[in-house]
């Protein structure tokens, strides 16, 4: 159903509410709003006269309450409903003037032969687009479509996809498709926001606008199976939601009669039913909390935890270490983030749920761990024995490793008592508590909503007012308002609060239960009331598209539900026009490409942030870190003042400067300096009216999981692999066993071996890779020894030609230091020492093999005696400034040359049999010549001729 058709179905369906008005674009998430667009206006009442618009501005009908609107000149039109009786109130919609007036459809489909999705393109017109194509939901495109984007085609038009997070770059095939253009992307779960950008192309002086969007393979919903019954909130109530934060199109919405779910930003939704006999009527009409799991839904109904999933509907209690009730809430993250630091090993939890005195981390595998109890904490925070102290409300923050606990302490616990806050990281399994105190009456009920921010920023509300906690708890207070001190239910027709909406840009919305909204930015303290959108009688809840825009989903009296785009931006210019509020600055920019950073030892990170402001207003850029102090930072700052307006720009560096080189206590100390720090830069001044007020993102310092090291030359696919054993004499294995060493070679794990002449000598040439692909070539030391314990190789330089004027380190005096611990780890950067000073190490035999390589020593393998042999060798990073990672890599070499000496014993064996052999033969010949000789001695040799017969 398309817009235009909702806001009639709302309209019929809310005549009995209060009077407002809407307007509407073709364009989707009203991205394209211009001199070249058509607004729809929209009014919802019975005391409609006539609109009022700007002479500039030209309508289809202007008594219709339902019209088209056309400005042709850009700027602010001010528009409002002509009514009998009050009046309504005006918008200042500001009508661009952009080139912008094409737009990119994407149809994404799934291979999972190669698990990669196939991106069909190609761009629309908004204005002569089919209804399909703006929903999003067309599988082909128009004719209009076809000729546009064949015509954009031959004027050098092509797409582009961009990735986010990983900055990967996929272009399209050479050739078009019935007026598209196809693009392959890999599927990938931590790489999802991807952007269509295009040629600067223009078609009838007209640009194509990028597309923003979240490309994942569609999550799916439980099917709706007859015979189940709805299960739902208590009647009258108003909506729950829950959606996963790292696919805010996934989501669940609880509402009074059923339980809807989406994976599509509700375009489609399916019902949520459980089966019949497991839950009385009034439990399936009683779910307090709702959370999505991966694997399912998680229900809270009257104290107690239930889970959805595809092939049943249970109850969660003693078996899975939880209460089996008495449960107050169960909650998920809010904001995504896909990477970050976790040290030792440790994981991070999925859910969490609490009941007055304890609380419990949900994990992957649906297990439940005990984190904390009020009794361990009144000793933590140590407080009186006397004191009552309970759970109050528990949320994740923004950090993505911690938990916020705020509790309930009172002592006569009558009239009032405080809330405060403790934060729990899960990295560390350290409680901290904040410098926060709120008094509130006994019966209050505080929700707390963190924002998207590097310290601890929310926001927390109860029936009628909005606290706020910015920068790290420094900055407190109530949220004020033009008039009624701050108490928003006075400004609403006494409604009450039903949530508020966070989102990555710092936009918080406070949408009460009559669908009055007000709206503020993080750090801002005060809020402005915007204009009416939805009707008082319609339940709504605010959630988050596959694109980033906000939209609201209505749950209509018949028992359906549909999402409605909201224009936030729109509706906050109208406000901002009346209030004449401006942003204090022009522009704040950065080339923060990324929202993670890894930083190795070594490594360093250069940022810059820019600030454009008037020359009258003294602004700059507060950096703010939260985490662990391991960094050192340089700030330059650079000014330019041209035309009225001053531009600052800081150079940002981040870098460590240890030397690991040479400490005992190596491993602590490479603990000391690693761990997971979030960097927020804004500006010291801003407003409502600034588009983007901050930038968060985060650097960890640590061991980078996807880094690895490779020798180059070597692959494990360039050859043919074949089941096949070989036989290592003993005397070449390095602890001299009794038996030859049978081995297997395993392909997958050696790869293919190098064939090497038993005469040639060879030195590894060790490159880095990440999951992008090659770094660079490592130059530092490394060192090589043969898995199996072959010792029969060796170096062709000495220590005296490396350069030491010490004995250097061999695998036999490690070995010899280290004898509990396995061969890989008694030689390492943990305690690597050079040779190159008198004061480090001990005089010794220099005539010895120099054992370390590195690219520059000339240090080279050697095969002894030239035999022909196998060797399967693990390489290892040695120098202790490198990396954080253990970083090795095996290879395999095949030497080929003389054939290997024979055992002693066999040719010992071979020479007697062949002697013995000879002898035999000699005996047998003498004989058969004798006995020849014999006969010969008594006949003659040659007889004489008988004589003839006469």
């Amino acid at each position: 159903m398309s817009a235009w058709g909702v806001a009639v179905l709302l309209s019929w369906l809310s005549c009995c509410g209060s009077a407002l008005w809407r307007y509407y674009s073709n364009s989707p998430n009203y991205n394209i709003f211009s001199t070249r667009s058509a607004i729809r206006l929209e009014y919802e009442g019975t005391s409609f006269s006539e609109w009022s618009v700007p002479e500039t501005c030209s309508m289809e009908d202007k008594r219709s309450p339902t019209t088209e609107l056309r400005c042709s000149s850009p700027g602010i039109q001010a528009i409002k409903p002509i009514v009998t009786g009050p009046d309504e109130e005006e918008r200042y919609l500001y009508v661009d003037s952009s080139n912008t007036c094409f737009m990119w459809h994407y149809r994404a489909i799934p291979v999972f032969e190669n698990l990669t999705h196939v991106l069909i393109i190609w761009v629309f017109d908004p204005e002569n687009a089919d209804p399909d194509e703006l929903l999003g939901t067309a599988e082909a495109p128009s004719r209009n479509s076809i000729v546009l984007s064949t015509q954009l085609a031959t004027l050098g038009q092509k797409p582009t996809i961009f990735t986010i997070l990983r900055r990967k770059v996929y272009m399209a095939d050479a050739n078009m498709n019935d007026g598209t253009w196809r693009i392959t992307v890999p599927m990938t779960i931590d790489d999802v926001l991807k952007e269509i950008r295009g040629n600067q192309v223009t078609f009838q002086d007209c640009f194509i606008a990028d597309h923003f969007f979240l490309l994942i393979s569609s999550l799916p919903t439980f099917p709706e199976i007859p015979g189940f019954l709805p299960i739902s909130s208590q009647a009258g109530s108003q909506l729950i939601s829950s959606w996963n934060p790292c696919v805010p199109s996934y989501a669940v919405v609880v509402a009074d009669t059923e339980t809807y779910q989406t994976n599509d930003s509700f375009r489609t939704w399916t019902r949520i039913r459980v089966p019949p006999n497991i839950l009385s009527d009034d439990e399936r009409q009683s779910v307090s909390h709702v959370t999505l799991f991966h694997s399912g839904i998680f229900f809270v109904i009257n104290g107690i935890l239930y889970l959805k999933h595809f092939h049943a509907f249970r109850r969660l209690g003693r078996n899975e270490n939880i209460p089996d009730d008495g449960i107050m809430g169960i909650t998920t993250r809010k904001w995504c983030w896909i990477n970050y630091l976790l040290k030792n090993e440790r994981r991070r939890s999925e859910v969490v749920l609490w009941t007055e005195n304890e609380v419990y981390f949900g994990y992957f595998a649906l297990e439940f761990v005990r984190i904390i109890t009020t009794a361990e904490l009144k000793i933590l925070l140590n407080l009186p024995p006397s004191a009552t102290l309970t759970v109050h409300n528990v949320e994740y923050t923004g950090h993505p490793l911690e938990l916020a606990v705020l509790l309930n302490y009172c002592t006569t616990c009558t009239v009032t008592k405080s809330i405060c806050i403790v934060i729990y990281n899960e990295d560390s399994r350290q409680w901290a508590f904040q410098d926060f105190t709120l008094d509130v009456p006994m019966d209050t009920f505080l929700v707390p909503h963190f924002l998207f921010a590097a310290s601890p920023e929310l926001v927390l509300h109860d029936k009628h007012r909005i606290y706020y906690c910015y920068h790290n708890f420094t900055v407190t207070g109530v949220l004020q308002t033009p008039t009624e001190n701050g108490n928003l239910s006075m400004l609403s027709n006494e409604s009450i609060i039903h949530e508020v909406f966070v989102d990555y840009y710092g936009n918080i919305m406070v949408k009460m239960e009559n669908n009055i909204i007000f709206y503020f930015k993080m750090s801002i303290t005060d809020a402005v009331k915007l204009h009416e959108w939805v009707n008082n009688t319609i339940r709504t809840t605010i959630l988050l598209s596959t694109s980033g825009h906000i939209y609201i989903l209505c749950a209509l009296d018949n028992d359906t539900i549909y999402a409605q785009e909201y224009p936030l931006k729109l509706e906050a210019q109208s406000i901002a026009f009346k209030t004449e509020e401006k942003c204090p600055y022009t522009a704040f920019n950065n080339d923060i490409s990324r929202i993670f950073y890894f930083l190795d030892k070594g490594d360093v990170l250069r940022l810059w942030t820019q600030l454009v402001y008037p020359d009258n207003v003294g602004l700059y850029t507060i950096v703010e870190y939260y985490g662990p102090k391991i960094l050192k930072i340089k700030r330059y700052t650079h000014y330019e003042i041209a035309f009225g307006h001053c531009t600052k720009t800081l150079t940002l560096t981040f870098f460590q400067n240890i030397n690991y080189e040479g400490v005992d206590n190596y491993f602590q100390l490479q603990d000391q300096n690693t761990g997971l720090l979030l960097v927020q830069l804004r500006p010291s001044a801003y407003s409502k009216t600034c588009t983007r007020a901050h930038k968060v993102f985060q650097i960890a310092i640590g061991c980078d999981m996807h880094k690895y090291i490779r020798v180059k030359g070597f692959s494990k696919n360039e050859c043919l692999h074949h089941d096949f054993t070989y036989v290592i004499e003993k005397s070449y294995l390095r602890h001299r066993p009794s038996e030859n060493l049978r081995i297997r070679y395993e392909w997958e794990d050696y790869g293919c071996p190098l064939r090497l002449e038993a005469t040639d000598k060879f030195q590894p040439v060790i490159q880095l890779f990440n999951d992008d692909g090659f770094l660079k070539d490592v130059q530092v030391n490394f060192i090589v020894w043969e898995i199996h314990g072959r010792d029969d190789y060796s170096f062709n330089t000495t220590m005296k030609e490396s350069g030491c004027v010490n004995e250097a380190q061999t695998w036999k005096s490690m070995i010899e230091l280290n004898k509990d611990l396995p061969l890989e780890e008694v030689w390492g950067p943990q305690n690597y020492r050079h040779c190159f000073s008198y004061v480090i190490g001990k005089p010794g035999d220099l005539t010895q093999p120099y054992e370390i390589i590195n690219s520059s020593n000339n240090n080279y393998i050697i095969w002894p005696l030239g035999l022909s042999g196998m060797y399967v060798f693990r390489v290892k990073i040695l120098d202790p400034n490198f990396s954080f990672c253990n970083l090795t890599a095996i290879f395999a070499i095949e030497t080929v040359g003389a054939i290997p000496s024979p055992s002693a014993y066999l040719v010992a064996a071979f020479l007697f049999i062949l002697m013995l052999l000879v002898l035999t033969l000699l005996v047998l010949s003498y004989f058969r010549y004798m006995n020849i000789y014999r006969q010969h001695i008594y006949e003659p040799l040659h007889k004489p001729p008988k004589p003839k017969e006469s």
